[in-house]
């Protein structure tokens, strides 16, 4: 209900926001909200040839092609002008964001095409751990520690499987891998959910662990600080995985309270004691590595371990051919059954995603966005907070609701004050340490038809905002 209300919001706000403005002149043309492409420059007026200044008619004129684009500030937009049959059309600032039908389009084209790609061979690797056994090994041995997380789960569900798969794969970086398990996990889930169209308390604690987003080695951001060409592109790796490590354990803790989970549990606390002993041990040995070292072993660790998942899926698949012969299939064959599952799985939760990215679209291209982050930015500067650290906010205001418009911020936060700056390594964190949690709820409640997410949205909320402090302290602590 909350986040049906909050899209809603959305639109509503949006769509009047839009209108306001083009009655009050604040827009020229709003057709850029509805068909325009990130990244073009947007009409802000058109006139007449003789009433623009005389150097710009003389250089439209001598022009080519009929264009002439007065270069700005650095920090600033060009200014385009185009004439054509008798007037000039004046373009100026970039679009934030794909127009309300380009982002329906691309929604399918550019996401859920190629996550049912991703889904469709993921969910056949597992639909071959099911047959031939590993997921219930798997279950058994996780069984005491998950059932201190996860009370209502019955001893050795499959569903202890698919999420430990979905938070090794998230550990690691893997978002092609995670989103598959996840959605596995969700649908596992829902067989024990006795309110279909209601949250499980498993559903939810599961849902905000995943969105803490615990990793390891953050790859990606890892890429896009050396594409800027960062001092040592792998210097936030530690600030990302203590960030995200705090965010996880505030999840836990905050959704266990709700839950009223038993936290005195010695096997609870001798794993929770294991995982930080672990992470440390693992920081430690990747400080001793020099730039190259670390670099060699960020890109390297993930994929090297996605691939052994999937190699023993079929060794232990091979050994335990029996299995297949008794269900009367064979691998391949049951390979297939789980990638048909994952196409269906990718089909059903197209709508939510589309709505939501729709709705979100709308509310950067109307502006208002903006006009709410530097209202917030200009509100937190005189609370005394330094400017680098409000120049980094946008990222942290968006990453909830877009995970390319984020990346977009952090991109931007790096190119106009440097990788090494201060704003750039904590955009670079906020980036890194939280989940684009409107999407996560659209597609994973989506997928199994949940309509009713209960306390989800604001204790994702809420941790999303402990990661945000959290990165401001971890940042100023190391840099």
């Amino acid at each position: 209900m909350v986040l049906s209300r909050f899209w809603l919001a959305i639109f509503v706000s949006s769509i009047a926001f839009i209108i306001i403005g083009l009655f009050t002149n604040n827009y020229y043309s709003i057709d850029y909200v509805l068909n325009g492409k990130q990244g073009e420059p947007i009409l802000i007026s058109e006139k007449y040839l003789k009433d623009i200044p005389q150097f710009v008619q003389d250089s439209i004129t001598t022009s080519k092609n009929n264009t002439f684009i007065v270069k700005t500030a650095k920090t600033a937009t060009d200014t385009i002008y185009i004439y054509n049959k008798q007037t000039v059309k004046i373009y100026s600032g970039i679009q934030q964001s794909d127009g309300l039908l380009p982002m329906a389009k691309s929604s399918l084209l550019d996401l859920i095409l190629p996550l049912i790609a991703y889904l469709s061979f993921f969910c056949g690797i597992m639909e071959l751990l099911i047959i031939s056994g590993a997921s219930e090994k798997l279950a058994k041995k996780l069984s005491p520690m998950f059932a201190k997380v996860f009370p209502s789960l019955p001893k050795d569900h499959e569903s202890i499987s698919y999420m430990t798969l979905n938070f090794a794969a998230n550990f690691l970086g893997l978002d092609s891998a995670a989103t598959p398990f996840g959605l596995k996990a969700m649908q596992s889930l829902q067989e024990l959910n006795e309110d279909k169209d209601k949250a499980s308390d498993a559903q939810i604690m599961f849902m905000c662990l995943h969105a803490a987003g615990l990793t390891l080695i953050p790859t990606s951001i890892i890429g896009y600080r050396a594409a800027e060409n960062a001092a040592n592109p792998a210097d936030v790796m530690l600030p990302c995985i203590i960030t995200s490590f705090v965010g996880t354990i505030a999840a836990f803790l905050l959704v266990g309270m709700k839950q009223k989970i038993n936290f005195k549990s010695v096997s609870l606390l001798a794993v929770l004691m294991g995982l930080i002993g672990a992470i440390i041990g693992l920081l430690f040995y990747v400080n001793t590595l020099d730039l190259i070292g670390k670099n060699y072993f960020t890109a390297n660790l993930s994929g090297v371990l996605l691939l052994a998942i999937i190699g023993f899926t079929l060794i232990f698949s091979f050994i335990h051919e029996k299995k297949f012969n008794e269900q009367k299939t064979t691998m391949f064959d049951t390979f297939v059954v789980g990638a048909n599952n994952g196409l269906k799985t990718g089909v059903m939760i197209f709508p939510y995603v589309m709505g939501m990215l729709v709705a979100i679209s709308l509310l950067r291209n109307s502006g208002l966005f903006e006009i709410i982050s530097y209202g917030i930015s200009f509100i937190f500067s005189h609370m005394g907070v330094t400017k680098e650290i409000t120049d980094s906010l946008p990222v942290a205001l968006l990453r909830p609701f877009s995970s390319g418009g984020s990346r977009g911020f952090m991109i931007d936060a790096m190119r106009t004050f440097g990788p090494d700056s201060f704003a750039g390594r904590l955009s670079c964190i906020f980036q890194c340490s939280a989940e684009t949690t409107f999407y996560v709820i659209a597609v994973y409640f989506g997928s199994v038809s949940i309509k009713n997410t209960r306390y989800t949205l604001g204790m994702m909320l809420l941790v999303d905002l402990i990661c945000v402090i959290t990165g401001v302290l971890v940042a100023s602590w190391f840099f």
